[in-house]
């Protein structure tokens, strides 16, 4: 369910599910690269902005963010060894969403937390 790790050389390594994997093929390829200077910054900086990733209130989990234009991307994160993003080693794309209202946040944290259940994260 979760791919190899990313390429990225660094702090920490990003590993993607399917279903990550499956959204992000459906992105244009501008996108695809502004999601991939994100991918670059969240495994070599050890210190990452709220304007980029940011935790989910009374959750385990974190979101990325991109932006491009006025469409806001998001990309829930599970940080797989410990609970702070900046002391993890291992973080995983659980999936990703075209934020289009708050809604959205609901059902993709329920997703999110499906596929860490079903896959024994």
């Amino acid at each position: 369910m979760i791919s190899k790790e990313s390429d990225i050389k660094g702090i920490q390594k990003l590993y993607a599910t399917n279903e990550f994997n499956h959204f992000f093929a459906g992105l244009n390829e501008k996108t695809q690269m502004k999601f991939k200077q994100s991918f670059d910054i969240i495994c070599t900086v050890y210190v990452l902005n709220t304007k980029l990733v940011k935790k989910l209130i009374n959750t385990d989990l974190y979101e990325m963010r991109v932006s491009i234009g006025h469409n806001e991307y998001r990309t829930i994160l599970f940080t797989i060894d410990n609970e702070n993003i900046i002391l993890s080693k291992n973080i995983v794309l659980l999936n990703g969403f075209l934020k289009k209202s708050k809604k959205d946040y609901e059902r993709q944290i329920r997703k999110a937390e499906k596929i860490i259940k079903d896959s024994g994260l």
